[in-house]
């Protein structure tokens, strides 16, 4: 077991902490965050190394003064979304190389993932839509088509580290599943417009699209399906919009 310092902190969230020791990060969960979902996340991680991307490596699961803490290799490098913020003339290349990148990662699997529909079907039952408002969305997702890609969950340019020798590498993979890319893409758009950049989604769109060779109205159908997903655990100032968007019936 290593003895690491907790003195460097990359970020502080509500449930967990994440800092950096040397060649390490530490990401340290809090008092009585659940063990399955520690393990989880681990997995995942080592699940998605195995397709050849470019991910940091899981070190290793580990607990501190009796917290958990997944240990994984760091990658120094500038987050495309700094990128992005810091050389606004070049927003459109990084955009088309964001898309570029999360195509790449669509083109993989990996078998040992959650599937993407199952969660997605958990998460909408435990969501408060009332129960007419669920069957609807339910009955949408159980039509589309199955697939098992490898998808992220959470794909954002704060989730691309860029390092020094033009390498991108994609990181945080604790909402990694399998399933349909449109899906992945569909939740990436919403992220954008959760983040007020309603110019950057629908750009972002009609990159994805024209890029996958994939129907905007598509993707769109997968709107509703992921807004109402993410209702379960949405922050307070995120509800409204996503509570609209899952009661849309239908994208046109």
């Amino acid at each position: 077991m290593h003895n690491y310092k907790l003195d460097h902190i990359l970020a502080d969230r509500k449930s967990k902490k994440i800092y950096l020791d040397g060649d390490k990060v530490i990401k340290l969960m809090g008092e009585g965050y659940p063990a399955p979902d520690v393990l989880s996340e681990a997995h995942n991680l080592a699940a998605v190394g195995e397709t050849g991307l470019k991910v940091p490596k899981l070190v290793e699961v580990t607990k501190i003064d009796g917290k958990w803490a997944v240990v994984w290799e760091y990658v120094k490098g500038t987050t495309l979304a700094d990128l992005m913020k810091k050389h606004k003339h070049k927003e459109q290349e990084y955009l088309e190389r964001f898309v570029d990148i999360q195509l790449d990662m669509h083109r993989n699997s990996a078998t040992r993932l959650p599937l993407l529909i199952e969660k997605m079907d958990r998460k909408i039952k435990a969501s408060d839509l009332d129960a007419t408002a669920r069957y609807e969305i339910l009955g949408r997702l159980s039509s589309m088509p199955k697939h098992k890609k490898l998808c992220h969950g959470d794909f954002n340019p704060s989730n691309i580290v860029i390092t020094d020798k033009d390498e991108a590498y994609i990181i945080d993979w604790s909402h990694a599943t399998q399933g349909n890319a449109s899906a992945d893409a569909a939740h990436t758009y919403m992220l954008f417009w959760l983040s007020g950049n309603l110019d950057l989604a629908e750009e972002y769109l009609i990159q994805f699209c024209k890029k996958s060779n994939t129907a905007a109205q598509y993707v769109e159908k997968w709107l509703s399906i992921v807004a109402a997903s993410q209702l379960h655990k949405a922050k307070p100032e995120e509800k409204s919009l996503l509570q609209s968007w899952a009661n849309v019936v239908e994208y046109v």
